[in-house]
């Protein structure tokens, strides 16, 4: 069990809750002759939180979660200081804490920009592309990218230009790829080493890549995602905080996710 944030908030739901409920119980049956002028304290805060608290846990439990974007694996679809939501439904409800999906939605698609726990460390979140279903076989050869023995399409931008910590990013090479018709920007830079090998994608799990390929550390580092450590799906950025870069970057604002 990870004592992450999500912890705590259920912690302070059901504290708060306990609280508001006891004391409730207590003036109901307790026979008073006439009601408290006024609440205990510890009471007061707990009937004030326990409303704000549990929206909160509801919101980002089961609908939306926000997440800062801390490094440049993701550019240049995400850029460093972005702010993103994260559709929490979109694989299925899960509970809290435990993680245990008790409400099967869909399922990732190719394409799909996701958030997971690291399956290294599942207290991190990670952002990145989903290249590979369950039963595919992925090869990355030459800064090539194929799946089940298809190359996928890429067409050449020409030169990245890049701005605030991203800065320098600059002068890789920026592609256009297609993935079973989802069309991103991916970043290569020719000179840097990479992984190089055939992986084929276990049952129920999810092979994912960065869109910066030769900054990222992902599945052809490490391995597959499982399902289970899926947390959502990244579909929007509300906000970009950049000092490199002049703070905020309104152009950014409102941008959906593909």
């Amino acid at each position: 069990m990870d004592y992450d944030f999500s912890f705590f908030l259920v912690v302070a739901t059901f504290v708060t809750g306990v609280i508001s409920a006891a004391y409730w119980l207590y003036l109901k049956y307790a026979q008073l002759p006439s009601p408290p002028v006024r609440e205990p304290m510890l009471v007061e805060y707990a009937r004030s939180f326990f409303p704000v608290v549990l929206i909160v846990l509801i919101l980002r439990s089961f609908l939306f979660e926000p997440f800062r974007i801390p490094s440049g694996s993701m550019m240049p679809t995400l850029l460093i200081g972005d702010f993103i939501l994260v559709n929490k439904f979109s694989y299925g409800v899960r509970l809290p804490v435990l993680n245990t999906k008790f409400i099967g939605m869909g399922e990732p698609e190719r394409g799909d920009i996701v958030v997971f726990r690291f399956p290294k460390q599942p207290s991190v979140d990670y952002i990145k592309r989903v290249i590979g279903l369950p039963g595919d076989r992925i090869a990355y050869f030459d800064k090539k990218l194929y799946i089940n023995g298809q190359p996928a399409k890429q067409v050449s931008l020409g030169s990245y230009k890049g701005v605030g910590q991203g800065a320098n990013m600059t002068g890789s090479e920026l592609l256009t790829e297609d993935l079973d018709g989802v069309e991103h920007d991916i970043l290569i830079h020719q000179g840097a080493a990479t992984v190089e090998d055939v992986f084929v994608v276990p049952k129920g799990q999810y092979f994912v890549m960065g869109d910066n390929r030769d900054n990222s550390n992902d599945s052809r580092y490490w391995g597959t995602v499982p399902e289970g450590n899926l947390v959502g799906k990244a579909f929007f950025i509300w906000m970009n905080w950049d000092l490199e870069n002049g703070g905020i970057a309104f152009s950014r604002l409102g941008t959906v996710l593909k």
